[in-house]
């Protein structure tokens, strides 16, 4: 029978793992194309508004394959429920045998996707960060910060929301010893205090214009995982020196650089792929005058990572 893990275990057993190294090892192996990712299976949801996510596949020579769904619904909160949830399934690669179930209600999702975000700001960021800028002040918002605190050193970070009640717990919450937290109504505040920006909202206009990036900013845009949606004035990438994406395929179907290619304001000739930054850091931030964007729609060799990464962890004890 395969094991069935709920979120209690598998919080404990990430508890003492390092993740930032795997989550880098598997976009290497994604961008040397050693990974099998087929399209990304989707479900758009109207009435109420959501989606759902199916994202799967392998490493090759590996020893597990994993398939992922994970879903958003807006309205949840209203209902007293969280937005998201999702579960992995982790499958032999030898036998095809089920071998665990991993019930994580969609927090494997949130922390692989944090901490992408914080590879990204490795190789990306400006080497002094002024103030990190926040736009969402949902869980993901919050778990951007967290996370970007293991890539740079900043005091400050200003963040965006829609909501004064969300966004007085967020400074609640979140502020501390060395760190702390404006928040705002306006994203434009954002633009003017932060050199280190992440968008991690399930927008569908532009929610930061062209004309308020300084030079010397890196934007990580995260929300943008459907066609639909849309976070950043295409103006923005038109502008950055430097663009990657976490996958060139994905980028072709949704994300920031899908819409702006679809705007006419970029074309893809100079797209660098995420796993070739970790590879070769020279093609990352080459000074701190250069404006970067990275545009992340998701893949799914990063629950490849942080599925193994929790049976191994499990599993630890038992070979030593």
């Amino acid at each position: 029978m395969p094991a069935v893990l709920r979120l209690a275990e598998i919080k404990a057993a990430l508890a003492g793992v390092d993740l930032l190294p795997l989550i880098e090892a598997g976009f290497a192996a994604y961008s040397r194309g050693e990974v099998v990712v087929p399209p990304v299976g989707e479900l758009v949801f109207d009435d109420p508004p959501g989606d759902v996510h199916i994202k799967y596949g392998y490493i090759r020579r590996d020893d597990h394959y994993v398939v992922k769904i994970a879903s958003g619904f807006l309205d949840n909160p209203k209902r007293g429920l969280p937005s998201g949830d999702g579960l992995m399934l982790v499958f032999s690669q030898r036998t095809g045998l089920l071998e665990a179930v991993l019930l994580d209600e969609g927090y494997l999702t949130n922390v692989r996707t944090a901490a992408a975000g914080a590879v990204v700001a490795r190789y990306l960021a400006p080497r002094e960060v002024t103030a990190v800028g926040i736009l969402g002040a949902g869980v993901q918002g919050r778990m951007q910060l967290e996370w970007l605190r293991r890539a740079r050193r900043f005091d400050r970070a200003v963040v965006w929301g829609v909501d004064e009640a969300e966004l007085a717990a967020y400074r609640r919450d979140m502020a501390g010893p060395g760190l702390e937290i404006a928040t705002t109504l306006k994203a434009e505040e954002v633009a003017a205090a932060a050199n280190l920006i992440v968008t991690c909202t399930p927008a569908t206009a532009p929610l930061l214009r062209a004309e308020w990036i300084r030079p010397g900013t890196h934007i990580t845009a995260m929300g943008s995982d459907t066609a639909a949606k849309q976070e950043l004035d295409p103006a923005i990438l038109a502008r950055a020196d430097r663009i990657v994406v976490d996958s060139l395929a994905q980028s072709e179907l949704r994300g920031e650089v899908y819409r702006a290619v679809a705007a006419g304001a970029i074309g893809r000739d100079h797209l660098i792929e995420l796993g070739r930054v970790v590879a070769d850091p020279a093609l990352g931030r080459a000074s701190d005058a250069e404006t970067t964007v990275a545009d992340l729609t998701g893949v799914a060799v990063q629950d490849i990572q942080i599925a193994k990464a929790v049976l191994a962890a499990l599993s630890a004890p038992a070979r030593a």
